[in-house]
């Protein structure tokens, strides 16, 4: 789909009621499961706080489990595709838990910001229930919009004390921020940056909930070459942050493709490994 094409469907959806729901692109289909590409796995389905049901993927560590990852994934498609960021995890020693927000795969109801951020809560408390995962250091990594819905519920979660680690890759600041950005870098849609933005809900902007974080520490990660989401935003949130937190700018990156590369995996798991080997009492390694 052309530039053109996609800032009118931006535009349409802004000027339609419910315009907030810009921001999820949910797929109902599944295109694949673990299993198709060599991965044992474990459906795994359970509720929202609202009552709306919930699906997700635990796909076991191989070897004795050094943590536990809970992976919420960017805002188009569902775990069926999104798995491609994760699938290489188990094989180095960690669990991995992914999971659909409402509306996508087969999670039921409808995606909006109020319904995801219970999705995720529902999700982190699930996590700790499962009986591989329960007893096992919890990191929280989120992708994207995955990234802004972490922040906020990582930042206001019942379940906080029991997560070592939040990674979030290219978060932006504010969905009414990155949506003026969009709108300001088209033409056509360049004169209602301003008036359409307002129309969206800011409630769980990641600039307000970042500096709850603390003293979970807070990885940071964007490629500089993003254009969905500029490492501006990473800057932004950093400043905002408090300790302990990181901010890694990896060069030679798309969205959300910072880990494809082996440079940047291998300090990924030299950053679990101290994210999960850290004992309580102890001060922050970061």
């Amino acid at each position: 789909m052309n530039r053109i094409a996609l800032t009118l469907i931006l535009l349409a959806s802004l000027l339609l009621p419910g315009c907030t729901n810009m921001f999820f692109i949910p797929m109902e289909r599944m295109v694949r499961t673990p299993a198709d590409i060599g991965l044992k796995y474990r459906d795994v389905t359970f509720q929202s706080s609202d009552g709306t049901p919930l699906h997700g993927w635990f796909l076991p560590a191989q070897g004795k489990a050094r943590g536990s990852i809970l992976f919420l994934h960017g805002n188009a498609e569902n775990i069926s595709t999104h798995i491609s960021s994760v699938y290489w995890l188990p094989a180095q020693g960690y669990n991995v838990f992914l999971f659909d927000y409402r509306g996508y795969g087969e999670s039921g109801s409808v995606p909006e910001f109020h319904g995801v951020m219970r999705d995720a809560e529902a999700a982190i408390g699930e996590m700790l229930k499962l009986p591989e995962t329960r007893d096992t250091p919890i990191v929280v990594y989120g992708q994207s919009i995955g990234a802004a819905i972490s922040i906020y519920a990582v930042a206001h979660s019942e379940y906080r004390d029991h997560i070592r680690a939040l990674i979030a890759e290219s978060a932006f600041t504010s969905y009414r921020l990155i949506a003026r950005e969009k709108l300001a870098a088209f033409w056509l849609t360049w004169p209602f940056q301003y008036p359409l933005s307002w129309t969206i809900n800011d409630d769980y902007a990641p600039i307000k909930a970042v500096p709850l974080i603390s003293p979970i520490p807070l990885l940071l990660v964007y490629s500089d070459e993003d254009r969905i989401v500029p490492e501006h935003h990473g800057q932004m949130l950093y400043e905002a942050a408090k300790q302990p937190k990181q901010l890694w700018r990896v060069p030679n990156g798309r969205h959300i493709s910072v880990f494809t590369h082996p440079d940047t995996r291998q300090r990924l798991l030299e950053y679990l490994k101290k994210a999960t080997e850290k004992q309580q009492g102890e001060d922050s390694p970061y």
